[in-house]
């Protein structure tokens, strides 16, 4: 039997193939980690293979620190739950967890005990340590909520997250959205500085074989994110 793990990146070329003939009979188990997994690619791939992906999350900084588990049902678009030897929750700038549904940084606590896989800094550089390291939690640096549940769905890197209009936008959910239109092979989305709305959303996206770009296909994309 095989086990594929793979980034995302590669389950969104595979799903580009015509995976019906595929022989893929002898694949057990999938894995996705490294960048966020769309819930369009998880359908796909289970509509052709028959199984899962199951996704992960963690830092060059820590082991796996979230993780969709074989014994639990997966969401499809979220990173999961904490793996054990992990304390994690979503916590405000001063530390505070956050209710279900509210944004905030993915925290691993620190306190009392440091936990085994997690850095003990950033090489001389004690500045970006502190920063990471404060009131009892080590900051990921991402953007994540959390459901009733216990599943978190990662929103972007801090850096990374939109303000436009004071709305907060996730470039991952808009990014999902695209590459659910059958023109779109990948898309990437980031903030435009806009003088009225401090920024609007703009996305690059590669085509699918056989689409071409167009004015027509633009107005398209655009409406089709907006449903």
């Amino acid at each position: 039997m095989l086990d594929l793990a793979g980034p995302p990146t590669l389950y969104r070329a595979f799903a580009q193939l015509n995976l019906a003939d595929a022989k893929l009979a002898s694949l057990r188990h999938s894995i996705g980690a490294g960048e966020p997994l769309n819930p369009e690619i998880i359908k796909i791939w289970k509509d052709n293979t028959g199984t899962l992906i199951h996704d992960g999350y963690g830092q060059t900084e820590t082991t796996n620190l979230v993780a969709n588990y074989r014994c639990l049902p997966i969401c499809p678009g979220s990173m999961g739950k904490p793996c054990p030897g992990y304390e994690i929750d979503i916590i405000d700038d001063d530390g505070n967890r956050l209710a279900p549904g509210e944004e905030g940084s993915i925290g691993v606590s620190i306190s009392p005990v440091r936990p085994t896989g997690l850095m003990t800094g950033y090489w001389l550089d004690e500045e970006a340590t502190a920063q990471a390291m404060r009131n009892g939690w080590y900051y990921t640096g991402d953007k994540a909520t959390k459901d009733a549940d216990g599943y978190i769905w990662f929103v972007g890197r801090n850096d990374d997250v939109i303000t436009s209009s004071a709305y907060r936008i996730g470039p991952f959910e808009v990014e999902s959205a695209l590459i659910e239109h059958p023109a779109v092979m990948e898309s990437a989305v980031v903030g435009k500085p806009d003088p009225e709305r401090t920024q609007i959303v703009k996305a690059y996206v590669i085509l699918a074989a056989g689409y071409s770009g167009t004015p027509e296909l633009v107005a398209e994309l655009q409406d089709h994110v907006k449903k």
